[in-house]
């Protein structure tokens, strides 16, 4: 567990909350005496399948098997010969959606 001022705490939170991410936790003091804990939350893998299961139904998500067809990593692009692509992505960063 790693341990934390509050001032220190507040000038890295981003590194802090990548720390409790992997799965660490971590003790907040203040003045030396530890005043919180911040921990990962463990999510309630019952409760994602039900909400996939939902989504599924609706026809919004396709559950997928978990295995990718062989030669999927080495197969070739499809190329964009006329642009379109990069037109559409300039297009978006300059107009927003």
């Amino acid at each position: 567990m790693r341990t934390a001022p509050i001032s220190k705490l507040k000038a890295s939170l981003s590194g802090y909350i990548d720390v409790v991410k992997a799965g660490e936790e971590v003790l907040v003091t203040d003045r030396g005496r530890a005043v919180a804990r911040i921990v990962p939350v463990l999510s309630d893998p019952s409760a994602l399948s039900d909400r996939w299961k939902k989504l599924e139904s609706a026809g919004l998500l396709r559950v997928g098997s978990g295995k990718v067809p062989r030669g999927f990593w080495s197969a070739s692009r499809p190329g964009d010969p006329r642009g379109k692509a990069v037109r559409a992505v300039i297009e978006e960063r300059a107009f927003g959606r």
